[in-house]
């Protein structure tokens, strides 16, 4: 972990000359890069570094019962965990509101585009494929949503699907994809003082008097979520969504080709 020592005053003068801390435009995102088959006993994983931010994502799946209003549809569940290793603020323990917000926004992005079809994990009448995707955060050095975000879609994306035959789960042999229908990335900024600015960084992140994440596939925003005071007008809004699928479409590719 690095640990580094600066000024609300020198991020924000920096900004105002439009450049940052280390070197960045303000809409550029730090070094991204992504290794997919990480955790051999997953169905999928994978390891994404941003900057110096690194986190690991693995899929499982397993048999369950449907939701009783949903009974042609299998179960998503994502986890999200801060892990002690990856920042001195992190403790053991029950979830923080931050590991269950991270949680939910990549949970949310990956409903809201239809990554996964629930209803291709049915199986039978009342037996279904439960989906669980776990983040892990390995180093914290600012926006971990899109670095998860990448992580957990990489991982389902590169994910090979277990097969249920007498009334066994078979995970090794001639098994095919998990079957995928989209791709969704997200594109997280901050704002400090009225400049606005993509993928902060952990020095970034410490002065932010607002965070809104945008996530969406090829065609459509599918969700947003906005964190702390700070407000964004419909013209701000605008233009973010602008630069998020300008921005998408690196990160889309990259997750592309680790499944060919």
């Amino acid at each position: 972990m690095q640990i580094r020592t600066v000024t609300e005053d020198y991020i924000k003068d920096l900004l105002d000359k439009g450049i940052r801390e280390d070197g960045r435009e303000l809409t550029s995102y730090r070094n991204i890069s992504i290794r997919k088959g990480v955790i051999p006993s997953a169905e999928g994983s994978a390891e994404v570094m941003l900057g110096n931010t690194k986190v690991l994502a693995g899929v499982k799946l397993g048999i369950g019962e449907p939701m009783p209003d949903k009974p042609e549809e299998g179960n998503l569940m994502t986890n999200a965990e801060l892990l002690p290793i990856a920042s001195e603020s992190y403790e053991t323990g029950p979830p923080s509101p931050e590991s269950i917000e991270l949680a939910r926004v990549v949970d949310r992005g990956i409903r809201a585009a239809n990554v996964v079809d629930p209803k291709s994990l049915f199986i039978e009448k009342d037996k279904v494929w439960s989906l669980f995707v776990d983040v892990y955060i390995l180093n914290y050095d600012g926006n971990l949503f899109d670095a998860g975000t990448l992580a957990a879609v990489s991982a389902l994306a590169t994910a090979r699907m277990p097969k249920y035959e007498n009334e066994a789960v078979i995970r090794e042999g001639n098994l095919g994809k998990l079957r995928t229908e989209n791709i969704v990335t997200s594109c997280t900024f901050a704002k400090i003082g009225k400049k606005l600015i993509l993928d902060p960084d952990s020095n970034e992140e410490e002065f932010m008097n607002g965070r809104i994440t945008i996530a969406n596939d090829e065609n459509s925003i599918r969700a947003m979520q906005k964190g702390l005071s700070g407000s964004f007008s419909p013209k701000e809004l605008e233009s973010l969504m602008d630069v998020t699928f300008d921005k998408s479409k690196e990160l889309r590719r990259q997750i592309i080709q680790l499944g060919e």
